[in-house]
């Protein structure tokens, strides 16, 4: 990965009049080219580009050399004390049966979001002396200084610093309480409550950023910066998401740049979105048909950002489909219709509308065939209805092929996160369902995607809680991948939020620091499930700071519990549990005893073994083949063989369980690995 290069230029790009894009470029790319065009670079993740610009048009980036797809950066909006049993962590914190107590120390939990207190002492060690912020940055704070390589927002480091800016400031949220919540449940000290977060040690890295594509890469690339500055292995936490940032495959520019960081040791872990509970979804393979269902609006009352519905629409590719809709009155008579659209006919962009008696419905239309992310065909279809006695009535037609179809609130913030459902108004039409409800960047292949459920709980011996959330966004991934990776607790979990908000909120309790009172509230989404989740990785990488994110993923899954609420789930994963509950404890342990491949170039002089736990074949990381003896924990010889880079050791009859394999080269020091097969 490189990193972030710096323009000459000093202007705040986040100014009235400004744009930010997401480039993929080749090695044709020059940065002096968008110097030249009066704009900026942010970041540069391998093939991926922030570029931020005070006026530009695509058509003038187009004609860049090197550029082969640019996009407008798409917009972005957010999705204890029982949890910390619940995820078996309480015991990794003790030390329990282990040779210490595992609580996140020398590790950096990254916690991009809004609204966070930099003063509150759940961010301060358990003796309350000094805040384990190590910076931040305010990307909408516009009175500098920006971090290094870039040039917008304002950075904080140190305790001084931190303290006294106290806060981030007023945005599109408002001076948001999310942050400051999701931080404490990954890491909070507790402040003298018995809310103390999974890694209450770790340190932090805190961005409030844009809300847009372009911004969240910075802020990924300034916290992996950082975290190589400090020394200091990295998990980052996304409790946000959105349904129309990209392709919901794994292929938007987000995803991709999250797999580059990934590969280059970086841990990403993202709630897995709390649609679970909304009719917002028509899967609809076609044979020469239609489908139709309503369109059903959130209140236009109910926020005054509300600008209408987004119909967002995947197909097949090498396939073309075609969409339109109609408005009817309250006794379901047809009153107007829109054209029809199709992909294979129409132009890739119409804005227009349709008046029906004296009210008008302004919709566009953005098409894509196919689209250049992942060869699919894509339809955007956008609705503003503000009269409620009027209904909006979609029709997609096609002859063959398989089309997603989501209906999604849109903002005049251009974000909103939630579903509407998709209703059958009238005989023949299709009503919606809960799958494929994950958004982005859930869907992203190697990021660690979260579930939520209720903590588990035991009064007179019996247990209570455990079910999964109803909210809790269902699998697979639009391209048949399994998502999502694990649950964790997502309900009504208690945690810090910021003093200074102006949100509403029901107080739970209030804590007195240096005069001033610090409030608690209980949340509930897989906006709380994920940094649980980020909290058990940062105990895994102070157990085992070699673990790469696909070990560390890979442990999660093979050491996931299953109970009566979970069921016996599949060992491919399940839609709505993912491979089970994460379980901390056996996490930790399997992550002290892997040996894995380093990530970050740390140099090790034993061989390393992989994968660690084993299925069915062992490797190491060495060309040259070498002769081997397994053992058991007890000191019996079960197996002889050879094992190389190229030339696995068959361990397919070995039974579950640790085992110590030995080099006949006595330069070579012994391994221990585990035998895990479900």
């Amino acid at each position: 990965m490189q990193m972030p290069t710096a323009s000459k230029q000093t202007m705040d790009y986040y100014n009235t009049g400004s744009q930010s894009y997401v480039a993929k470029v080749n090695t044709s790319f020059k940065e002096s080219d968008i110097i030249e065009l009066g704009g900026a670079i942010g970041s540069r993740i391998g093939d991926i580009v922030t570029l931020h610009f005070h006026n530009s048009s695509p058509n003038q980036l187009k004609n860049i050399t090197g550029i082969t797809y640019l996009q407008i950066a798409n917009k972005i909006t957010p999705k204890l004390s029982r949890v910390i049993p619940d995820l078996r962590a309480d015991s990794v914190q003790n030390g329990d049966g282990l040779t210490q107590g595992y609580t996140g120390k020398d590790v950096i939990i990254g916690i991009t979001d809004w609204g966070f207190d930099y003063t509150h002492p759940m961010f301060y060690d358990t003796a309350l002396q000094h805040t384990r912020i190590l910076a931040a940055w305010d990307q909408f704070k516009r009175s500098g200084p920006a971090p290094d390589g870039f040039n917008y927002g304002t950075m904080y480091e140190g305790e001084a610093e931190l303290l006294a800016a106290q806060k981030d400031t007023i945005n599109i949220y408002g001076y948001a309480t999310h942050g400051s919540h999701v931080a404490g449940i990954a890491g909070g000290s507790g402040a003298g409550t018995q809310h103390r977060g999974v890694a209450y040690e770790a340190n932090y890295l805190m961005v409030t950023f844009l809300a847009d594509e372009a911004a969240v890469i910075d802020a990924f690339s300034w916290m992996k910066a950082k975290a190589k500055e400090y020394g200091k292995r990295l998990v980052i936490n996304m409790s946000w998401g959105l349904y129309n940032l990209g392709p919901l495959d794994g292929t938007s520019l987000v995803s991709q740049a999250i797999d580059q960081m990934s590969s280059d040791g970086v841990i990403f872990v993202t709630s897995g979105g709390n649609n679970g509970d909304e009719t917002f979804h028509i899967k609809k393979t076609f044979a020469n048909d239609t489908v139709s269902s309503l369109v059903e609006f959130y209140s236009y009352a109910a926020n005054a950002n509300m600008w209408g519905q987004s119909i967002s629409m995947w197909g097949e590719e090498g396939k073309t489909f075609g969409t339109g809709f109609s408005v009817y009155d309250n006794s379901k008579n047809r009153l107007v219709s829109s054209p029809l659209y199709n992909l294979a006919t129409t132009s890739r962009y119409v804005d227009s509308f349709i008046l029906a008696g004296a009210d008008t419905i302004f919709y566009n239309v953005q098409m894509d065939s196919p689209h250049p992310l992942n060869n699919k065909p894509h339809i955007r279809l956008r609705i503003k209805n503000t009269n409620t006695a009027l209904k909006i009535g979609l029709k997609v037609y096609g002859t063959d092929g398989t089309v997603h179809i989501y209906n999604v609130t849109e903002l005049t913030t251009d974000v909103g996160n939630w579903g509407m459902p998709l209703s059958a108004y009238l005989p023949g039409w299709t009503a919606g369902d809960n799958q494929y409800s994950l958004g982005e960047p859930a869907s992203t292949e190697s990021v660690i995607t979260v579930a939520a459920h209720t903590s588990e709980f035991y009064f007179n011996g019996n247990s209570y809680g455990g079910t999964i959330a109803p909210f809790s966004s269902f699998g697979p991934t639009i391209d048949g991948r399994m998502k999502p990776d694990v649950s964790a607790p997502g309900v009504n979990v208690a945690s810090s939020i910021s003093s200074f908000t102006n949100n509403s909120y029901m107080l739970l309790q209030n804590v007195n620091f240096n005069g001033k009172n610090y409030p608690f509230a209980r949340f509930s989404g897989t906006s709380m499930s994920s940094p649980a989740t980020a909290g058990v990785l940062a105990l895994m990488l102070q157990a085992n700071p070699f673990l790469s994110a696909e070990n560390a993923k890979a442990i999660l899954h093979a050491t996931a519990r299953e109970d009566k609420s979970t069921g016996d789930l599949s060992e491919t994963g399940d839609t709505q549990w993912g491979w089970g509950k994460v379980n901390a404890y056996e996490a930790v342990k399997q992550s002290i005893i892997a040996c894995v491949r380093n990530p970050n170039g740390i140099k090790v002089e034993a061989l390393c073994l992989y994968p660690n736990p084993a299925n069915s074949h062992l490797y190491i990381n060495s060309a040259k083949v070498e002769n081997v003896s397994v053992y058991t924990v007890d000191g019996k010889c079960v197996l002889k063989g050879v094992v190389g880079q190229n030339s696995p050791l068959t361990i397919a009859k070995l039974t579950d369980g640790v085992y110590m394999l030995h080099f006949d080269d006595a330069r070579r020091a012994p391994q221990r690995f585990v035998v895990l097969r479900h």
